[in-house]
């Protein structure tokens, strides 16, 4: 290995890749209800950050308010973000619905506690003018 080479921790590396991918994802409850507090956000964050250990995807940051949460996820390119996202949702659903049973149907009665659409954007790296330009100055051959 090069002495100038220094290991990027943010790269992943397998037999035949190697990849940055990150997304934003941000998802709102039911009806756009707004059943959280710094408690359920606090325990949602530790359910989702378990999920994604499960999927070999860390959970870089996690916020949210009383409306809708957001997570910025580092995965491997085998994962689906879809199939995530599903997890997710699904997980968090039932772990706080068990929970803080009183406080959540205060604001959601019916079965669902998430609502069926999420927000999901791939990020990171260099702007996407930079990569454009990059692409377009590539040498051609004649």
């Amino acid at each position: 290995m090069s002495p100038r080479w220094e290991p990027n921790p943010n790269i992943r590396s397998g037999h035949t890749v190697v990849c940055i991918l990150h997304a934003h994802l941000v998802f709102t409850p039911k009806y756009r209800r707004g059943p959280f507090t710094d408690e359920i956000l606090r325990r949602c964050e530790e359910v989702m950050r378990a999920v994604c250990a499960d999927f070999a995807t860390e959970l870089v940051e996690f916020n949210g308010e009383k409306d809708h949460v957001h997570l910025l996820v580092h995965y491997p390119p085998k994962v689906s973000v879809s199939k995530l996202v599903g997890s997710l949702k699904g997980v968090s659903a039932r772990r706080l619905r068990q929970e803080y049973p009183d406080h959540i149907r205060k604001y959601l009665w019916s079965a669902h506690f998430w609502s069926p659409s999420y927000f999901a954007a791939s990020c990171g790296g260099a702007p996407l003018s930079i990569i454009k330009e990059y692409i377009e100055n590539q040498k051609r051959p004649q």
